[in-house]
């Protein structure tokens, strides 16, 4: 009953952020997109993609969750023609509804298959790295965790920080999972309770590391090359810590984009996602105030941030992060 319940709550407020219709205005043809990802990062792309083929955007912004569970909701009566998010199991959501449609060979053709489900139903087009960033005044480099899994150690017991209620997190969650299992996941869980302070936000994980108020945090990449590229003023007393080798705690979380099966404007939105993945999208993408990693080979993120090729991340099949599960378990834990 309470899961039923948060479900509605976020179908009305996903309701509220994404009003209007979509369809051929007067000024040609034009698609609806239901954009999870960094509002700020597609207000940048999508006129490039306007500009390049006088197909108008209309983008109604919200979260991961928020979107998934409007869509499913909406069902076949959806106006939206594209979803896209800053997680995959929001996608893996709306695929198990049935509601997108096969995306273009061509489309997909440039992202490397561990970035899209075998599906074919929608595709990666940007990742974000898991990494911890540490205060070196509070804990030594040579004190740092192998695993993301040491976390939940006594021995890190008051020095770890994350932002449990956000899909990033949920998203890291998925993917330890995903790899270890129910019960691995349910002690790690367990410990970073124990171990952890919750802050709301990954921004407010960084800075309080930074500040020393944690000695570490969970989060993604781009937080602290940001905050490096424009003043460094809550990241110049860290560092990060990148774990490799294959652990959970290096995971890629994927950005998803696919068509909506019920779409009218069916060719504009493959368009769409089409430029997204291809090379001309991918440079935007590289270009951007972002600093994530975009997927296609053929572009690559500038120095000084850690190129993907180096990050060692575990493989996981992106289709199987099982969002339902994590919910549970985080409840449980006492985080949601």
């Amino acid at each position: 009953m309470k899961r039923c319940a948060a479900l509605v709550s976020m179908v009305l407020m996903a309701s509220a952020a994404v009003s209007g219709c979509s369809g051929d205005g007067d000024d040609g043809p034009s698609i609806v997109v239901y954009n999870a990802q960094h509002e700020q990062l597609l207000d940048e792309i999508a006129p490039l993609f306007e500009k390049e083929t006088g197909i108008q955007v209309e983008l109604r912004n919200g979260s991961d969750s928020e979107l998934a569970a409007q869509l499913i909701q909406e069902g076949d009566a959806s106006p939206a023609d594209v979803f896209l998010t800053e997680n995959s199991p929001a996608m893996s959501a709306v695929e198990r509804a049935g509601l997108f449609t096969k995306l273009d060979d061509a489309t997909t053709a440039p992202i490397p298959e561990q970035y899209r489900p075998t599906s074919g139903l929608w595709t990666g087009f940007v990742a974000r790295s898991t990494v911890l960033f540490y205060n070196p005044d509070l804990v030594a480099q040579a004190d740092l965790p192998a695993s993301i899994l040491d976390l939940a150690d006594p021995r890190y017991d008051g020095l770890i920080s994350f932002s449990p209620t956000g899909a990033d997190f949920q998203a890291i969650v998925a993917a330890v999972l995903e790899l270890k299992g129910e019960d691995a996941t349910r002690d790690w869980l367990a410990g970073l309770a124990a171990n952890g302070t919750v802050y709301d936000g990954n921004n407010v994980v960084l800075e309080s590391v930074n500040a020393g108020e944690s000695a570490m945090g969970i989060a993604y990449h781009y937080y602290w090359y940001r905050d490096q590229a424009e003043s460094g003023e809550v990241s110049d007393n860290t560092e990060l810590h990148f774990f490799g080798k294959q652990d959970p705690g290096a995971f890629l979380s994927v950005s998803g984009a696919g068509v909506l099966a019920s779409s009218d404007n069916a060719d504009e939105a493959q368009q769409f996602v089409k430029f997204l993945t291809g090379e001309e999208g991918q440079q935007a993408l590289a270009d951007s105030y972002a600093l994530e990693y975009p997927l296609n080979p053929a572009v690559q993120l500038a120095p000084p941030v850690k190129p993907l090729s180096e990050l060692q991340p575990p493989v996981v099949n992106v289709s199987d992060l099982d969002g339902d599960t994590v919910v549970d378990l985080m409840t449980e834990a006492g985080f949601l």
